[in-house]
């Protein structure tokens, strides 16, 4: 089993670089995330490109050579303590076969994000780097829970998150130990087959997404059937399920967990006997609450669901 590198926690006057690697985002989206930043003492560094635009069937924040210029810099610059996504959308497929972890590896730092970071956060893994599955920047400005940002602050500080949780309906319970692996699952999905994937192998899986038809969401929990996944898998978490089907027909479509959705990968994983939680509190939700990718969780799940990392 490969040892997973934990970054080294972060002190007062460190400096933390924003970057945007996938969509673009405008200043006014980022300005109370900045400023959330130097509240806690910390320096944000702005990405050269962090609010570059580049039209390209989508609305990307740069040109890939762009993107990958300030993920390089981000991850490599020895002054730089930790990096934090501006947001995700799509884009960092295309940066992860020009990644250079060359001076990351002998200074690595915790990498924040989620939704289409999960690329990225899956490239650290298999480098042997655990991240933080977690509020991007832009995401600040929409409302979400204090705690979704507080909690973030406490892993960069060193403090590991303990969660409980109530119960779900459709909870499979038992009590597992295992390496936290997933993200996106629409990311997970994209990824399977490619050297980039995660190993799965005896490994606790995390699922969310949002804005996905319920037969888009079906062909991936298919996809990830027809790949083995479940077969390999020590324990499924699922998170956020929103902005599932169609706004006018789902009248749960502002929900943070579509009950169709939680019953569709119910009704999936069935035939398996692994112990499963549903209703996590991380995705693209307001209450989002973060992630530690690649490390080592206890989840025991009775009537109240313990997560403990």
């Amino acid at each position: 089993m490969t040892k997973i590198i934990f970054p080294k926690s972060l002190k007062k006057g460190d400096k933390i670089a924003v970057i945007s690697p996938a969509g673009a985002v405008e200043a006014s989206q980022l300005e109370k995330g900045i400023k959330m930043i130097k509240s806690k003492g910390y320096e944000p560094i702005l990405g050269e490109h962090l609010y570059t635009k580049f039209s390209n069937g989508y609305n990307y924040a740069g040109t890939e050579k762009e993107r990958l210029k300030d993920l390089n810099w981000a991850l490599n610059d020895n002054e730089i303590s930790s990096v934090w996504a501006s947001r995700g959308g799509y884009g960092c497929q295309h940066l992860i076969q020009e990644l250079s972890l060359k001076n990351f590896a002998k200074n690595p730092k915790w990498y924040i994000g989620y939704s289409d970071n999960t690329v990225i956060q899956s490239y650290l893994l298999k480098k042997g780097f655990a991240s933080i599955h977690g509020q991007t920047i832009k995401t600040s400005s929409f409302g979400v829970t204090e705690e979704s940002y507080e909690l973030i602050f406490d892993i960069l500080k060193g403090k590991t998150p303990q969660y409980t949780i109530a119960s779900h309906q459709l909870n499979k319970k038992g009590s597992i130990k295992g390496e936290l692996v997933g993200g996106n699952l629409a990311l997970i999905y994209a990824l399977l087959g490619t050297i980039y994937s995660f190993d799965f192998k005896d490994k606790i899986l995390f699922i969310e997404d949002i804005g996905e038809n319920f037969y888009a969401l079906d062909r991936m929990i298919m996809s990830l059937e027809l790949a083995g996944v479940f077969t390999k898998i020590s324990g499924l978490i699922i998170g956020g399920m929103t902005n599932m089907g169609d706004e006018k027909d789902n009248k749960q479509y502002e929900e943070s967990f579509d009950e169709f959705a939680y019953k569709l990968i119910s009704d999936r994983i069935s035939k398996y006997q692994f112990p499963v939680v549903f209703g996590f509190p991380n995705g693209h939700i307001k209450d989002n609450r973060p992630l530690i990718i690649g490390s080592q969780v206890k989840v025991k799940i009775e009537d109240k669901v313990k997560i403990e990392f």
